[in-house]
């Protein structure tokens, strides 16, 4: 009998220990989640604190390493493709002033203009002119301001000659203005001249080779065109009726390419 109760108090003894520890197990989950969950607690704080440090990271090796501003001075070449390409004779060089500011390592807005000159030449008679078959040689001049923006690749993980060229990818928002002078047949319209514009755009590629880190760099650049041409779709420079010879234009339609190598002063 005493041997019977000496197990009873044992287990009433276990099981009261037992209940213990679970009621303390529980009221310590209970309270980390009232920390968690409690006014001024963030369960994503760590995470935040974490990108916070990664970008201040990135913001202190930008304003140490990266360029900010770039002023780009160059020279190129543009020409035409389709019945542009045909009537006109390019003339070099392009000129080309641009300004960039950079966001960051990978991107950067480009302001700018260029100017390029052009020459066709009218030796048939055309529906515009019938009578006339030898109007002459007809100075074309092209400005065209333009906004871009640039994505350089990120080459870090790439060859050294990679990463020193710094390649990137481009896009931009373009106004052709078009000054057609009639150089030999001043009086042929009123003035001698006309002028047009049309929106257009640039999409291509470039390189920035480094002469002087974050203060010289010679830069290469190529870019396709297309454009909305004041006298595009003009048919007036088609055969006239007294042009004995399938000789003219249907329109002036024609996409454009350019190419340039500009010198740049970072800063």
């Amino acid at each position: 009998m005493d041997t019977l109760k000496r197990i009873v108090i044992l287990l009433l003894f276990c099981l009261n220990n037992l209940n213990f520890a679970q009621t303390q197990v529980s009221d310590e989950i209970l309270e980390s989640m009232d920390d968690d969950l409690s006014v001024g607690n963030d369960i994503f704080s760590d995470f935040q604190e974490n990108v916070e440090s990664a970008q201040i990271l990135e913001d202190e090796r930008f304003y140490r390493y990266g360029r900010f501003f770039s002023v780009n001075l160059g020279i190129g070449h543009t020409t035409f493709t389709g019945n542009r390409g045909t009537a006109f004779a390019d003339k070099f060089p392009t000129f080309h002033f641009s300004l960039s500011y950079f966001l960051d390592f990978l991107s950067a807005v480009n302001f700018g203009v260029e100017f390029s000159k052009h020459q066709m030449t009218i030796d048939f008679s055309s529906k515009r002119f019938p009578n006339n078959a030898d109007i002459g040689a007809i100075d074309v001049s092209i400005i065209r301001p333009f906004v871009a923006y640039r994505f350089y690749i990120d080459t870090s993980n790439l060859s050294s000659v990679f990463t020193y060229s710094n390649p990137y990818f481009t896009g931009r928002l373009e106004y052709w203005y078009q000054t057609n002078k009639f150089l030999d047949s001043p009086n042929a319209i009123t003035d001698g001249q006309e002028k047009g514009g049309g929106l257009g755009g640039g999409f291509g590629l470039g390189v920035e080779f480094p002469l002087e880190f974050k203060k010289r760099y010679l830069g290469i650049e190529a870019l396709i065109h297309p454009v909305n041409y004041f006298d595009g779709d003009v048919t007036s420079w088609r055969p006239g009726p007294t042009n004995p010879d399938p000789v003219g234009y249907d329109d002036l339609k024609g996409l454009g390419w350019s190419v340039k190598t500009t010198f740049n002063l970072t800063w």
